[in-house]
Formats: C-alpha cells, sequence, structure tokens
C-alpha cells in the first residue's frame, strides 16, 4: 500500500467535517445547489426521461438496503442506477460547474451519489454531508489530472470521477481501508475511457460519460463491499501519480470549480462572454451586428459549426450559442430544445460569424479557456473585445448571489417558486451545526413539472 493511497484513505475515512474549513464546506454547498437547478431543469428533457425509465429497466434492486428513489421521478431502483440516471441527466444540460486542471466535471456525478447514498444514513447531519461532497470533489479532481498526464488520448470526465463517487461511498457506507482500496481499483479498471473529441465531432447524448461514471463508482463499492477485489487504482498508487496527491487536504480544490452562466460546453463561454461584454458596453442590438470574428483555442474551434438539430448539438455549438446570445440576451433551455432549434433568427444570425484558432489561446488550455472577438457593425464600426476568459471560475467567479439566482432561474420554471426556495434553504443551510440532509429529502423525489410555455 503506497504513501498516497494512505493518505486518501485517511482523509477519505477519518476526516471529520469538523477539520474541513468552512470555505469549503460552504463552497460545496453552493456547488450541490447549482449542480441541482441543472438537474431540475432537465428533468422533462429526452436524454434524461430516457436514463431513468433505462435505470428502471435495467438497473432495479431486490435488496431495500441497496435501493434508492430517482430524483424528481419516484421510482426506487438500485444505488447504481439512481446515481447513474441522475448524472445522465445533469450531463445533458451541459449547465453544470467544473474544474479547468481536470478538463471535465466533478459535481454532476457527486450530488448523485450523495442523494443515493443520503438513504441510508438516516441521521446524516448537513456538515457531514457537506464533508462527503468536499471528499468527492478533491478524490476526483486530483484523480483527473492524474489520469490526463499519464493516459495520450483525451477521455471524457467519467473515466476518473468514478473514483471520486467511491471516496464518497467508502466515507459514508463506512468501508474498510481494504474495501476502499479494492473498489478505486475497481472503479478506475472499468472506468469510460471514452473519447472526449469524438463526441465533439459528432454530438450525442453520450456527453462526458458521467453518467457511466456514477454507475461504475457506486457499483465498484458494492463490489468492494461485498468481498469483490480489484488492483491498485494507477491514478493513486502509481509513483509518478504521487505529487496529484501531496497536497490533499491543504489546498481545497472544491473552492476552485468553475460556474457555467450558460447550459452550454464551457469552451463556448470566452466567445459568447466577448460577444456579451461588447453589446452591453456600445448598446448594441443584433440586427446592428454585421459580422463577428471569433478567435479561440484549438478545441474551442472545433465546436460544431452549424444549425443544430438536436440539443446535444446545440450545447456543443459555438456559433448557435454567440447567435441566441446576442438576439436574446440569454441561453435557457428553451433555446437549446424545442422550437429553438429551429429558429429563424438563430440560423440567419449564425452566417455572420466567423470562428478561426488563435495558437495564443491555444497555448494557454486547458488552465485557462480564452478567446477574443471582433464586432463590426452595419454602420461600419468595429468593437474588439481584447482576450477575454471565460466567466464563473477562479478569475472571475461568481458571487454567492449570482450562484442562488442561477439555481432559481433553471429551477422555478420547472418545479415552481415554493419548491424551488424550499430547496435553496435546505441545501444553503448544511453549514449549520444543527442541519439534517433529510431537511432535503421531502422536496426530491416527487416529479417535476413544467408550467406552459
Amino acid at each position: 500500500m503506497t504513501n498516497a493511497f494512505t493518505r486518501v484513505a485517511e482523509f477519505t475515512l477519518d476526516r471529520p467535517a469538523a477539520d474541513m474549513p468552512e470555505s469549503a464546506k460552504e463552497a460545496a454547498a453552493l456547488m450541490m445547489l447549482d449542480t441541482m437547478g441543472i438537474l431540475i431543469a432537465s428533468a422533462q428533457m429526452e436524454a434524461g426521461v430516457i436514463a431513468r425509465d433505462t435505470a428502471a429497466l435495467l438497473y432495479a434492486s431486490s435488496d431495500p438496503g441497496f435501493s434508492a428513489h430517482m430524483m424528481f421521478d419516484g421510482r426506487t431502483v438500485s444505488l447504481a442506477g439512481a446515481a447513474y440516471a441522475a448524472a445522465t441527466q445533469i450531463d445533458n444540460l451541459d449547465g453544470h460547474d467544473g474544474y479547468n486542471p481536470t478538463k471535465g466535471h466533478i459535481g454532476v456525478v457527486v450530488l448523485p451519489a450523495l442523494v443515493a447514498l443520503a438513504e441510508h444514513c438516516p441521521d446524516l447531519t448537513g456538515p457531514e454531508a457537506l464533508a462527503a461532497v468536499v471528499t468527492g470533489y478533491e478524490v476526483a479532481g486530483r484523480a483527473g489530472m492524474s489520469l490526463h498526464a499519464s493516459a495520450s488520448d483525451y477521455h471524457t470526465s467519467g473515466a476518473w470521477n468514478a473514483l471520486g463517487v467511491v471516496a464518497m461511498a467508502s466515507r459514508m457506507r463506512r468501508l474498510s481501508s481494504e474495501q476502499m482500496r479494492h473498489a478505486m481499483g475497481i472503479a478506475e479498471y472499468h472506468g469510460p475511457r471514452s473519447q472526449m473529441m469524438r463526441e465533439i465531432a459528432n454530438p450525442t447524448m453520450l456527453h462526458d460519460g458521467s453518467g457511466w461514471g456514477a454507475l461504475v463508482g457506486l457499483s465498484a463499492a458494492v463490489l468492494a463491499e461485498r468481498g469483490f477485489t480489484g488492483a491498485p487504482a494507477i491514478t493513486v498508487e502509481a509513483e509518478s501519480a504521487a505529487q496529484y496527491w501531496a497536497d490533499l487536504g491543504q489546498f481545497w480544490q472544491v473552492e476552485h470549480q468553475y460556474v457555467k452562466p450558460y447550459p452550454i460546453c464551457r469552451w463556448a463561454h470566452a466567445a459568447i462572454d466577448g460577444v456579451r461584454m461588447l453589446m452591453l458596453n456600445n448598446a448594441l442590438s443584433a440586427d446592428q451586428i454585421k459580422t463577428v470574428q471569433i478567435n479561440s483555442f484549438h478545441e474551442a474551434a472545433r465546436l460544431f459549426a452549424g444549425m443544430p438539430d438536436t440539443t446535444s448539438q446545440a450545447q456543443y455549438s459555438l456559433p448557435f450559442a454567440v447567435a441566441v446570445q446576442a438576439i436574446y440576451g440569454r441561453i435557457g433551455v428553451e433555446h437549446i430544445s424545442g422550437a429553438g432549434l429551429c429558429d429563424p433568427k438563430v440560423a440567419a444570425f449564425i452566417t455572420r460569424i466567423q470562428v478561426s484558432e488563435d495558437q495564443r489561446h491555444s497555448l494557454r488550455f486547458p488552465e485557462g479557456r480564452w478567446a477574443d472577438v471582433r464586432i463590426t457593425t452595419t454602420d461600419g464600426r468595429v468593437f474588439a473585445s481584447g482576450d477575454v476568459h471565460a466567466r464563473g471560475g477562479p478569475e472571475d467567479p461568481f458571487s454567492r448571489a449570482d450562484v442562488i439566482a442561477k439555481f432559481k432561474d433553471f429551477a422555478m420554471p420547472a418545479i415552481g417558486v415554493e419548491r424551488t426556495d424550499a430547496i435553496a434553504a435546505a441545501i444553503l443551510g448544511w453549514t449549520g451545526e444543527s442541519s439534517r440532509f433529510s431537511d432535503l429529502s421531502p422536496q426530491l423525489f416527487a416529479p417535476a413539472y413544467r408550467k406552459a410555455q
């Protein structure tokens, strides 16, 4: 057993909630609220409906001790099935948090794992729930950095965020250090090393592989709990991986996640922000814009270029997202689904947009997501943004009020004001010593609905 694994096991299994910084727990609460908003807003989207129905078909459980209810649905499936369904649903509305050094997402599996596991922790306090969340973020983020450093292909988040789920399950189900070690080995071995750029080139409901990451992580934990063995996780125990675990419990990655202002691939955000800034600063309307030149990093320039046919394509399309922002001043669920996919105004505006790769921006990826924008108006004026970094991350963070406002913007149309406020109060209240996770439970399982448009 390596020193790195010993450090991970001690942090995961033995670190009390009281010994984690209040700032980390506050960040964890905000990330859970933000992710919950995306889960709620995506409840009636096609991918989420399919995922929940499939979980009921394929991932049921014969033992109540290993079962959980699906959020905003109510049907009972296995622990792994509930986590799979929710993570797949969140993953298909690309508005959840991420972490630049991993080039991917953590909260998308942490929230589903927390809720599924908490059904079997009736006395779980709010601070201990947040400690489990922090554990998931800290372990998943380092596993992601380690895997990216050791694998030549650009793999999806499900390949490594499964290890964060294992850590949460190990803590909340009180696994032994040896069981946790086997679970991490199982999860890493079976984690979906799916090719991210393949999905970028052909956007589908596969997205970032996080549904499978959640499924693998909880399945691995249950297997290890019952005696199944797995080879040690290379991303933790290889000698070359030690550097990624050295600051565990000292540097808190959960405090450095980015929050997305738009339900669009993060790679497009700097360009969207650049157009947004120029239009606001110069009082421009979409009708006044003749052309938009966008320069960004290589991966952003490879995003889907045309008018999308599906929600998946819309969320991986930079020109489409820019056009929607320019015309409507925001990007909502209604723009990336249904009638929004055949909006003639958006289709016409896309023809005015040119996207190019700039090596200057490419060299700063993945640490940063940069772009610069030049708008030429119909009367010949030219406005240049200069280099713009995507909002919402450590460089330009959202405030607590911003995160709460975003949650309400996504949640209220689906579940109404009263339920939205109750969920926000419960999650934000977890920082209080006398709070209980169960304060949230009454709001979680009744189906979401959509108001008439």
